[in-house]
């Protein structure tokens, strides 16, 4: 189930990405976007992390598996994965899925930024 402030957030967050594509346009790197937007996002007054330790639960022990999220926003309200890649592949839904269970996060955006007009490159994620 998704929140009233999700939503809220999920508002100021495709702004940011807008205005991020909007000045960056495609064919940048992954990270260039992710900063950019980070960036964005502190200026709208969110609290953004980033690359982001997501430890896996087993058997009541924290494991370290290597699993970063690129952005966390207000620490457990939304995640953001962002790519730029010549097309989605079904990894890059899975990786999504899975740190917004891992984290117990319901709402997830998937970004590519490597496409000539944004909204082709949006995938909303609800858990």
């Amino acid at each position: 189930m998704v929140t009233t402030e999700q939503e809220r957030i999920a508002t100021i967050v495709l702004n940011c990405a807008f205005e991020v594509h909007t000045e960056l346009g495609p064919g940048l790197l992954e990270n260039a976007y992710q900063k950019c937007l980070a960036y964005e996002l502190r200026k709208a007054g969110l609290f953004v992390e980033e690359e982001k330790e997501m430890p896996l639960v087993y058997k009541g022990e924290l494991i370290d598996c290597g699993y970063r999220v690129d952005i966390l926003v207000e620490r457990d309200q939304l995640i953001i994965e962002n790519k730029a890649v010549k097309a989605f592949t079904d990894i890059h839904f899975a990786q999504t899925i899975n740190y917004m269970k891992l984290s117990e996060i319901t709402l997830g955006f998937l970004f590519n930024f490597n496409v000539r007009h944004l909204k082709e490159g949006i995938k909303r994620i609800v858990l």
